[in-house]
């Protein structure tokens, strides 16, 4: 049975309790939440991040969240809670596991860009399948690397509850990838799981392979991210052909890679046919004008359902992008399209001015504005892209949940 919302009031009878000193930005925090009127029907999201204040905050360290769980214990109400950019170490990991196993309302828990390691990824994971309740779960930025990763991929042939994994920025390894590929084949839960930056010793592109034939069985995967996998062109083409038959995958992430036009040619074939994919992000690729030509002809004849396209820092001119630009006037389902960081010419900044004037391409959906000087068009680069909220979130509502947001809420299984 929940307590009455009276969190900071218990709060204060732990530190005392415990010999703890109170830490002022839990205090206040959980001072605000009892503020709030909806707090024991709707469920709240505690926001304990240490990056996002303009004053500096006391950080969350291990023993300020022995007290912190201690008083959350009896507080179903909270369904949420946001730890990231704080100094957690396998201590606070500890502690965390403790939790997990005996809380059953968390579905959200962001431990991004702590002090976690092996053993803490350890504990953790294997806290995970005692627990029916968590569905989204952020590991960026632990080091906790290969063999911290591997409990991961262990504990995803037993969870059937989480639906979102991010292990990204993790330095794991290719044993890890390929052991949570394998681990996917059987599970039928998780829906997203970011993979961005593994530490990679070799060339020959193995994790794309593995990655690919997952990909072939997989059915409810819906959000992958392959970020930073320094795939070419051979693993491309391994993961679309793959892709002819999943019919469940729609976000598909293969940014900082070094995908060429060669490359494209096989995505470009992909959407012709793939009726599924609504988000591509090829953002710091190489794939040129040749390249920008291949999607455009596949999604301005043949491809109604990609929703956005990123292709920021392509060395892409004006040739490329002029094509794209065109495509968008026939194809209404695109309405998602970043192009920062490749080389604008005079019709460029025309055609985009143009679409984003009449209407065509809001001002939230793409990455530039216009604005004039003498009478020319040129084009002001905006905060917007796929990833804008990936690694640091306002805690002030202020942006919508489906503006230039990482996944266009394609799966709502959390407040983030």
């Amino acid at each position: 049975m929940s307590v009455l919302p009276d969190l900071h009031l218990h709060y204060v009878q732990a530190c005392q309790n415990l010999s703890q000193p109170e830490n002022p930005f839990i205090a206040r925090v959980l001072q605000e939440a009892d503020k709030n009127d909806e707090i024991s029907t709707k469920g709240i999201t505690l926001k304990l991040a240490g990056n996002n204040h303009l004053v500096p905050v006391p950080r969350v360290t291990d023993d300020d969240l022995g007290v912190l769980v201690s008083v959350l214990g009896q507080a179903a109400f909270v369904t949420g809670l946001d730890l990231a950019y704080n100094v957690l170490t396998d201590a606070g990991a500890k502690t965390m596991a403790t939790f997990l196993q005996e809380n059953s309302t968390l579905r959200y828990l962001n431990l991004m860009f702590n002090d976690i390691g092996t053993s803490g990824a350890e504990l953790i994971a294997e806290a995970l399948p005692r627990n029916e309740s968590l569905v989204h779960l952020r590991m960026t930025g632990n080091k906790i690397g290969n063999q911290g990763g591997m409990f991961f991929a262990s504990m995803l042939k037993i969870n059937s509850t989480l639906e979102k994994l991010d292990l990204g920025d993790c330095d794991v390894g290719l044993k890890c990838l390929i052991a949570i590929a394998i681990a996917l084949t059987q599970n039928k839960s998780l829906k997203a799981i970011n993979l961005n930056r593994p530490l990679l010793s070799t060339q020959q592109e193995e994790s794309a392979v593995h990655i690919a034939r997952m990909l072939r069985s997989n059915s409810s995967l819906v959000e992958l991210h392959l970020g930073k996998h320094e795939m070419k062109n051979f693993g491309v083409e391994r993961l679309c052909e793959a892709l002819y038959g999943n019919s469940s995958l729609r976000y598909l992430d293969l940014s900082c890679n070094n995908i060429t036009c060669d490359g494209v040619k096989f995505l470009g074939e992909l959407l012709k046919r793939n009726q599924t994919l609504e988000i591509l992000d090829l953002n710091a690729n190489r794939i040129e004008d040749v390249g920008a030509i291949y999607l455009s002809e596949a999604l301005l004849t043949w491809n109604r359902t990609l929703r956005a396209l990123s292709i920021v820092s392509n060395n892409i001119t004006g040739k490329g992008l002029v094509a794209l630009a065109h495509t968008m006037q026939f194809n209404t389902q695109l309405s998602h399209i970043y192009i920062w960081g490749n080389k604008f010419d005079k019709n460029t900044r025309v055609e985009f001015s143009e679409l984003i004037e009449t209407g065509r391409l809001k001002p939230g959906c793409t990455d530039v504005t216009p604005y004039r000087v003498d009478g020319e068009v040129f084009l002001a680069e905006l905060s917007h892209g796929l990833a804008k909220h990936r690694y640091w979130v306002p805690r002030c509502a202020t942006v919508a949940p489906g503006a230039a947001n990482a996944s266009l809420e394609i799966v709502a299984v959390s407040e983030y």
